[in-house]
């Protein structure tokens, strides 16, 4: 009886407005996804992305649910564990992995590809939040801006050399993000800052060429000067812009988007790292707004249970996630309106994939379990 009870304090326990906001945020996925895979009323058909996306938000629903069964200090005691393993599924990926457009980033299991540089980040976080949390450290130290990086580090070369420059540098603003809410001494921080900014100085200047990929280099170029290649390496981020700009204040209604339908933003990204161009062109800027309101709602969500989370590890765990949220939001938006370089991060809950879906919904669901057991009581 008293395991019955408990199951029903989890359930009630939970954070109903980030439900609500994340079933929403799903919710406009699948009827974007629908509409960029839509062929025309004559022929009725759907497409293959709206069908698996159903499936792969079912099972990141069903991962969620299970995730916020378990005590996340479980998951966050073995996080060592979950660490190394992702460490060798990504260099499994280097060894097996299926090679999709020049780039090894996907495992093949049981016939469905399956990309393990989407559950490092996770266990990246998961990892971070027990050293960090565990109190073995000061966290004013070197010492602990050392180990976080080093622990940083080694997923992170081991994602670019896939080659996935845009996953790779998603972990390390999740790093100094989470290395700030442990309260790292803000020197080291800064000092890592204009690390990064020298970084992108670099990536900006003649030199990058002898360090990046070919293609690498040539977006960072076509950011710059998108009509150098309009037809090649910029024709991407032009149609984007004028899907974006097309949509005026209201947009041009459901399934009435010219950019994916007529195949000038190319239906092999429009449901995916391009969706957000297909809501803006389809329901204008208000439809964008109400979109951006909703993630930050939602950040605000697990803002909320980092306050408020029972141990540091916990407020850790949840600050991870929500780096995670925000960097991948940031990104992908600002790289779809030309404020960044096309870099093939996908938006979360709304656009098409697999593994970033399941892994999404992951680490909503330990967010969920570090909210519904924030009370001093045990849950």
């Amino acid at each position: 009886m008293r395991r019955m009870r408990t199951g029903w304090n989890v359930f009630l326990s939970q954070n109903w407005l980030a439900i609500l906001l994340a079933a929403g945020l799903l919710a406009t996925g699948l009827t974007f996804i629908y509409s960029a895979s839509w062929r025309g009323e004559e022929t009725g058909i759907v497409g293959a992305w709206f069908s698996r996306q159903i499936w792969w938000a079912a099972i990141g629903s069903a991962v969620a649910l299970a995730l916020v069964a378990v005590d996340y200090r479980f998951w966050t005691r073995h996080a060592w564990w979950i660490y190394v393993a992702s460490l060798v599924l990504l260099a499994l990926v280097l060894v097996a992995g299926k090679k999709v457009y020049g780039a090894y980033r996907w495992l093949v299991v049981f016939g469905v590809p399956v990309q393990p540089s989407e559950f490092a980040k996770v266990a990246l976080v998961l990892v971070l939040a027990r050293v960090l949390g565990g109190g073995a450290l000061h966290p004013r130290s070197f010492a602990t801006v050392a180990v976080a990086l080093l622990l940083t580090a080694l997923p992170f070369g081991l994602i670019l050399v896939e080659p996935d420059l845009g996953t790779a540098m998603v972990l390390v603003p999740t790093a100094i993000f989470m290395l700030f809410a442990a309260g790292a001494a803000l020197r080291y921080l800064i000092g890592l800052a204009l690390l990064g900014l020298g970084g992108i100085a670099f990536g900006l200047s003649p030199l990058a060429k002898h360090v990046l990929s070919d293609y690498q280099h040539e977006r960072i170029l076509t950011f710059l000067d998108p009509s150098r290649d309009p037809l090649g390496s910029g024709w991407n981020a032009l149609q984007s812009a004028i899907a974006v700009g097309s949509g005026g204040l209201s947009g041009k209604g459901f399934l009435n988007g010219t950019q994916s339908a007529l195949g000038f933003l190319p239906r092999t990204v429009s449901p995916t790292d391009f969706i957000f161009p297909v809501i803006a062109e389809e329901k204008g800027f208000i439809g964008a707004s109400l979109l951006l309101l909703a993630f930050a709602a939602l950040l605000t969500c697990y803002i909320r249970t980092a306050w408020t989370a029972k141990d540091p590890a916990g407020s850790l765990l949840a600050t991870g996630i929500a780096s995670l949220l925000f960097c991948h939001v940031f990104v992908n938006i600002g790289m779809t309106i030309g404020l960044l370089p096309i870099t093939g991060l996908p938006l979360p809950l709304v656009s098409s994939g697999g593994s970033f879906m399941v892994s999404t919904l992951a680490g909503f669901g330990l967010v969920q379990s570090v909210h519904v057991r924030r009370m001093r009581r045990e849950v």
